[in-house]
């Protein structure tokens, strides 16, 4: 041969095997490199090949460099086959890239909106711009068969059809045959005795179905829902003295023709054990009696779970709160089996005390690093203190800027006294931008528009712009929010409005209140539930004439005219505990709020007061009890601006009756609200048939009870309205909605009864 010529190959069938086997069946001397030349590159960078490779221009060249470099080029990933070649002292590096996918595509997906197969794809390695490989498509089909086995379609099919396309690049679509869901037809439990499988089968959130299986999908098996099951039954026992109880087994069978489940579920149940005595061991820093108060368990009762799970971790939290970060403390059980009793022994070590160094905050993207840790109660180079942690935790969380929130504690290498406390977030989007319609009974079609930022370029401030027009309410709004407006966390809000609005009225009028406002108020908070609010208001508010005005407006017209100016003072207070805002299952609401005209037309005092209580009977069953009271008068000889009355009737207040209908009548029969009124609700809620556990779709039943009273009238409750009934509340995709059915008890002659009602977006 005129030029020396030899190979080394590689190719992906054999992976990096094959490039070791040919780098020795291909050797070559040892020479310097005084060329390297890069072939076959379409997409690819030069630069990515060179950096990978373990040799440069005037390094000494040998087999192990070379089959190293084949291994590196392999492991990128971008290609299916490469060679090196060698001709005098010039190497060159000759590779064929593999194919990039160009699009993904579905067909037959009904289960998964695409944008979710996509993402899932993306975490198995297949999406556009990314390298195709036969292996990876593979990983991709089974992908997409698990994400359709956790919807209980154990009998889907997917196919990959692979389409060339120019430049190298391919089009992946997957074929998917869905078929019909896998439903539970049977859940089994062998081995109680105690309680009856009815019982125990109505902890589980999965079921048989019913009419309703197609919204709530409990009869679709989910291995994470059957261990929520089944930890729901084990506590179930462990809480009601069943100390021993295990779960043996559980067998999940489905059918040849994958379409049916039977679930078996077999237990042990052990016998009953009562709690005969607690004691306390250890060190408790002298304060024995204060942790005697903590004990939750009570001797003489059944053994419970749930008790002992509290006493120590209330024991644990009090030590923290004394800056013992690594206090434990065991609940040690003490069996007699021949009697079915058990002791219980408390044994704590507070360990060693600790200080906090330093607070790190990661993830926060976004959001500034001030706007988490000024929510932070417990500080740096300051005692360890538990319940301070925890309620940092619980602050960061009701801003709402974060869907997850972790709080760690760390040793600080080489100071056995001090710990760090590492936050990590995770950011959610805070803006919205919405388009919606409503329909009410009362208001007929409303249509809005509302744009917000809960969390304004990372600062923590709320920003909003709203729109909202149906057939009696329009409202133009704008607000701003700085929750932080001192360092002390005062709040300030600016308001600027105009609503217009005709009370709710059947008899055609068309008479027109309008209010344009601008409003000031700040929040004050004084402790960590309570805030006090005080501020004021500069409104504008014109009467337009129409038919039917009531006379009680003309009067107030012809007072102070029919255009009037007023300057409330605003000043309010709210304690809210409540778990949730929109579904509460446990919890107290109390506000109150106050305004009062001293200066312009509008001279008047106004106030109201309101108490809700959400009571858990248990898991299921929910009691909430709610109660307003509302008082006006006016100021200095001046009439009462008719615009600030109060008004009852309808959702929100006494269902059954037209919406703000009872209290005070004009001549001509139109409602104009009252100074004074009164509303007392009481719901119970109960699981939505069909629907299992699902808190966002329950039926209630409901006694209400209320009415206004006009300014010379004194509040007789035995004129007071009642009305009882039924009613549905969901949390729906577009806001709350409820629909009630209602019967009125105590009604009188005039009232417009209505007993059928419903509107999105009602509280209470």
């Amino acid at each position: 041969m005129k030029n020396q010529f030899k190979r080394i190959r590689a190719r992906t069938v054999s992976g990096m095997i094959a490039a070791a086997f040919a780098v020795n069946a291909w050797a070559v001397d040892p020479f310097t490199v005084r060329d390297i030349r890069v072939e076959g590159l379409q997409r690819v960078e030069p630069g990515t090949v060179f950096a990978s490779l373990p040799f440069r221009v005037g390094d000494q060249y040998n087999d192990e460099k070379g089959s190293a470099a084949i291994r590196a080029l392999f492991g990128l990933g971008l290609f299916k086959d490469v060679r090196l070649e060698v001709s005098g002292d010039v190497l060159v590096v000759i590779v064929e890239e593999r194919p990039t996918v160009a699009d993904v595509d579905f067909a037959g997906a009904r289960e998964f909106d695409k944008d979710t197969l996509r993402k899932a794809l993306r975490d198995s390695g297949i999406a556009e711009g990314r390298p195709y490989d036969q292996a990876l498509a593979d990983r991709a089909e089974q992908e997409l068969r698990r994400q359709y086995i956790n919807r209980s379609l154990y009998g889907a099919e997917v196919v990959t059809t692979v389409t060339p396309m120019e430049r190298n690049r391919v089009n992946l679509t997957f074929t998917i045959t869905e078929g019909e869901p896998a439903r539970i037809r049977d859940i089994r439990i062998v081995g109680n005795h105690a309680f009856s499988e009815g019982t125990l089968k109505g902890l589980f959130d999965l079921d048989t179905g019913g009419w309703l299986s197609w919204y709530t999908k409990s009869d679709r098996y989910s291995r994470s829902k059957l261990n929520a099951d089944l930890e729901s039954l084990r506590s179930y026992y462990l809480n009601r003295g069943y100390l021993e109880f295990r779960i043996d087994s559980t067998q999940v069978a489905i059918s040849p023709n994958k379409q049916d489940i039977t679930i078996t579920v077999n237990v042990t149940e052990g016998e009953r054990f009562v709690v005969s005595g607690v004691k306390l061991e250890g060190n408790y820093l002298g304060k024995e009696d204060d942790f005697k108060t903590l004990v939750k368990i009570r001797p003489g009762e059944s053994y419970n779970a749930e008790q002992v799970t509290e006493t120590t971790k209330a024991f644990t939290d009090y030590f923290g709160s004394f800056g013992y970060a690594f206090a434990n403390v065991e609940a040690r059980p003490e069996i007699d089996r021949s009697r079915n009793l058990v002791a219980f022994t408390l044994v704590a070590d507070p360990s060693r005390r600790a200080y906090v160094r330093r607070v790190n905050i990661a993830g926060n993207n976004r959001t500034r690093d001030e706007v988490v840790r000024r929510e932070f109660r417990q500080f740096e180079s300051s005692w360890y203190d538990g319940d301070k942690i925890k309620l940092s935790r619980d602050r960061i969380d009701r801003l709402g800027f974060f869907k997850d929130i972790n709080i760690e504690t760390a040793d600080v290498p080489g100071a056995p006294d001090q710990v760090d406390l590492n936050v990590t977030v995770a950011e959610k989007p805070t803006g919205s931008l919405t388009l919606s319609a409503g329909f009410s009974s009362a208001e007929k079609l409303g249509l809005g528009f509302g744009i917000k930022q809960e969390n304004a370029f990372g600062s923590g401030q709320y920003l909003s712009a709203e729109v909202n027009t149906s057939k009696y309410n329009r409202t133009i709004a704008l607000t701003s929010v700085d929750p932080y407006f001192t360092q002390d966390g005062v709040s300030r809000t600016i308001d600027i409005y105009h609503r217009s609005s005709k009370p709710y009225e059947q008899q055609g009028g068309n008479y027109e209140l309008a209010t344009t406002g601008l409003g000031l108020r700040f929040g004050v908070p004084f402790s960590e539930l309570d805030t006090v609010y005080f501020g004021a208001t500069v409104e504008r508010t014109q009467l337009k004439p129409g038919t039917n005005i009531p006379a009680a407006y003309l009067a107030y017209a012809e007072s102070v005219g029919y255009t009037s100016y007023g300057v409330p003072l605003t000043v309010g207070w709210t304690r809210d505990d409540r778990d949730s805002a929109i579904a509460p299952t446990t919890g107290r609401l109390q506000r109150v709020s106050g305004e009062l005209g001293l200066i312009a037309d509008a001279r008047y005092g106004r106030a109201s007061y309101q108490y809700q209580q959400y009571i858990p009977l248990n898991k299921q069953y929910t009691l909430a009890i709610n109660g307003e009271l509302g008082l006006g008068k006016a100021i200095g000889g001046h009439l009462y601006p008719v615009f600030k009355n109060f008004y009852s009737g309808g959702l929100g207040s006494v269902r059954g009756f037209e919406q703000g209908t009872l209290g005070p009548r004009d001549v001509t029969g139109a409602s104009i609200g009252g100074t004074k009124k009164i509303t007392l609700n009481a719901e119970l809620f109960v699981p939505f048939p069909g629907a299992g556990n699902d808190r966002t779709l329950r039926l209630f039943g409901f006694v209400d009870a209320g009415n206004v009273y006009g300014d010379n009238e004194k509040i007789d409750f035995s004129l007071m309205r009642v009305a009882t009934g039924v009613g549905v509340s969901w949390i729906s995709p577009i806001g709350p909605l409820r629909l009630a059915i209602a019967q009125p008890v105590r009604k009188f002659a005039g009232d417009r009864i209505q007993r059928l009602q419903f509107q999105i977006g009602t509280s209470f």
